[in-house]
């Protein structure tokens, strides 16, 4: 058995991508394509053929358009040349939305799609309102013949699964498999401190900024790893740069709480918003630290209720958002006791992985 991994832009070691590599390479030969900044040859390691191309990094526009579509035209390549039984799609080349689905089905091989994210709804959200919603047309039909071309699809939550299968009115073989830790920690010993984890810096409203001020004033330092915030002067906060993945899952358990709330670009319409799962959160209740997330996060505001494991917000109410946050600190026991029951949930194990290879190749 051969699997063709397409990475697409993300790097080597992206957490979710090289999951699969190191899942599916125990059962099969793997080819695995990944984004690599500098030119660098392709190379063989056990049962992985690592595969890495780069392009070129243009600041003129036209320049800028012409090096993505050639490094598509290297993806389409790759899928229409190399041997391989299964085509594991992370992302699509995208100026060539459908070519590589199309190439695999022609050549009857069968086509695996993890969505990362709801497409449809996570790219170009920034547009305003007519085009944005010009444009989810345009996509969610894109979308859809890219499912129908699939035989398999893999969702990191039920709930981007459902509104994938309602919407297209199509159904493929699918499996939730979210963005899951890898490794647990619990440490009893908790900073007075809120961390705020990502290597994108996210929209924060004038609300969340009070409601951060706030908890300083209560007596909580801001903790942010991953990137330099542009914090008002009189916010106390400590900046920490991107971490190795061990480092940053030790600061996260240092912390009380992980404060998961942010403005997406397009208000709070987007599903893709609706429904994340994002690493953060994963890696939060892994680490044993509850979690403060928006009530607009549907997915993540339903399992935090269900298994009381942090608290949830709104964060334009300042007020009853500190009054929350405080009540939940005074009984801060309750909260990291459901932590500790509930962390092997969230975290990568044997008996996920053996579900998520039988459902690739078996």
């Amino acid at each position: 058995m051969n699997v063709l991994i397409i990475g697409y832009l993300h790097d080597k070691y992206d957490k979710r991508v090289f999951r699969t590599v190191n899942a599916l390479s125990k059962r099969a030969k793997v080819m695995y394509q990944y984004f690599s900044k500098q030119p660098a040859k392709p190379y063989y390691e056990g049962n992985v053929h690592y595969y890495p191309l780069t392009k070129s990094s243009e600041r003129n526009p036209l320049k800028k358009i012409k090096s993505r579509v050639d490094f598509d035209r290297s993806i389409v390549k790759l899928i229409k040349t190399a041997e391989y039984d299964i085509l594991y799609m992370h992302a699509f080349p995208f100026s060539m939305p459908l070519a590589a689905f199309k190439w695999a089905k022609k050549r009857n091989k069968v086509v695996v799609y993890d969505l990362h994210e709801l497409h449809p709804e996570d790219m170009f959200e920034n547009l305003p309102a007519p085009l944005r919603y010009l444009k989810r047309f345009i996509f969610w039909n894109v979308f859809r013949k890219q499912i129908e071309l699939c035989d398999k699809i893999i969702c990191v939550s039920q709930d981007t699964e459902t509104t994938i299968f309602e919407k297209i009115g199509l159904r493929k073989p699918s499996l939730v498999v979210p963005n899951y830790a890898s490794l647990k920690l619990s440490s009893p010993s908790k900073n007075k401190e809120i961390c705020i984890v990502g290597k994108t810096p996210r929209g924060l409203s004038q609300a969340h900024i009070k409601l951060l001020s706030r908890l300083n004033e209560a007596g909580f330092l801001i903790k942010v790893i991953g990137y330099t915030p542009n914090f008002p002067d009189d916010l106390k906060y400590i900046s920490l740069e991107a971490l190795p993945y061990e480092r940053m899952m030790e600061e996260i358990s240092k912390s009380a709480f992980s404060f998961i709330s942010y403005d997406p670009p397009s208000g709070k319409s987007s599903k893709n918003y609706m429904f994340a799962l994002p690493n953060k959160f994963f890696d939060s209740i892994s680490a044993g630290t509850p979690v403060i997330v928006r009530d607009s996060f549907v997915t993540m505001s339903k399992l935090v209720k269900e298994l009381g494991i942090g608290v949830v917000i709104e964060p334009e109410d300042v007020d009853k958002s500190v009054e929350d946050i405080l009540r939940a600190y005074e009984n801060y026991e309750i909260l990291f006791e459901n932590v500790v029951k509930y962390q092997d949930m969230f975290v990568w194990d044997e008996v996920k992985e053996k579900e998520f290879v039988e459902f690739v190749i078996g």
